[in-house]
């Protein structure tokens, strides 16, 4: 990779949190803000009948001592109430800014902050596994960008009169990109790491395409107005295959919001 290649991440993972995290390099650096929107997948771990400050295993714990153990019915029973369209409270352990400043900072200060629930969709919240002799459970949660999934397995448990905090999260998935193309860390080897970088076009392949001709590419390139697409939304514009644009309709005409390609 050259000397002063930018590099950009798409979303960042808590401390105890692993799994796929999309970089960005170079020119693709510009097309962050459509991969950060993307859904998510994860496969969560917590424990049962007991809280923790931050809603995962780098707070402080405390034991709930007569925090019932709920059965596998009832756990996948509260499951489907939380999901859909739900309202969730961000927690303090979280980098959202409330008066100025990043909640995390408050919490730190063992304050509590006013925050505003706000809307976010949970499109799946599976129990996968559950070890009431070790009151953990597993599961699988599909979600909108923004959701917090300690939150989500809090919420639960208070749901069922117990308490619960995450020990693991794993993301399996961001949009269409999956765990199982990624490298590991230990794989991104110089010699090997262009094997493993993926065309832009594939970042954005969830965007609706819009090809132009070889005579147009120059004013793409260029960053001029094309005609209206008729896509909802930002859409791709290529020439043979090249990803030269990411544009947006507007009343009467198309405009670009990233270009990547030189004129």
């Amino acid at each position: 990779m050259p000397k002063g290649t930018k590099i950009g991440h798409t979303g960042t993972l808590d401390p105890l949190a692993s799994g796929l995290l999309v970089l960005l390099l170079g020119r693709a650096t510009r097309l962050s803000r459509y991969v950060t929107g993307l859904d998510k997948s994860y496969v969560a771990t917590a424990r049962l009948g007991a809280v923790s400050d931050t809603l995962d295993a780098d707070g402080g714990i405390t034991l709930l001592r007569n925090a019932p153990m709920p059965d596998e019915r009832a756990v996948s029973t509260a499951t489907r109430r939380f999901t859909g369209e739900i309202l969730q409270t961000p927690p303090m352990a979280s980098a959202v800014k409330v008066g100025g400043e990043r909640l995390y900072k408050a919490q730190r200060r063992g304050e509590t902050v006013e925050r505003e629930s706000r809307p976010v969709t949970v499109h799946a919240f599976e129990l996968l596994t559950l070890d009431p002799e070790n009151a953990a459970a597993t599961f699988h949660v599909s979600c909108s960008s923004g959701t917090y999934v300690r939150t989500l397995v809090s919420d639960l448990a208070n749901s069922l009169d117990t308490g619960a905090y995450l020990t693991a999260l794993r993301r399996t998935s961001v949009g269409h990109m999956f765990i199982e193309n990624a490298a590991p860390p230990e794989e991104l080897e110089p010699d090997i790491l262009f094997k493993r970088i993926i065309q832009a076009r594939d970042v954005v392949a969830h965007l609706p395409g819009v090809e132009v001709s070889v005579g147009e590419r120059f004013g793409v390139c260029n960053g001029r107005r094309l005609g209206a697409s008729g896509c909802s939304g930002s859409f791709r514009v290529e020439a043979g295959g090249e990803l030269l644009a990411i544009y947006r309709d507007g009343d009467d005409s198309a405009r670009a919001e990233v270009v990547l390609c030189d004129p």
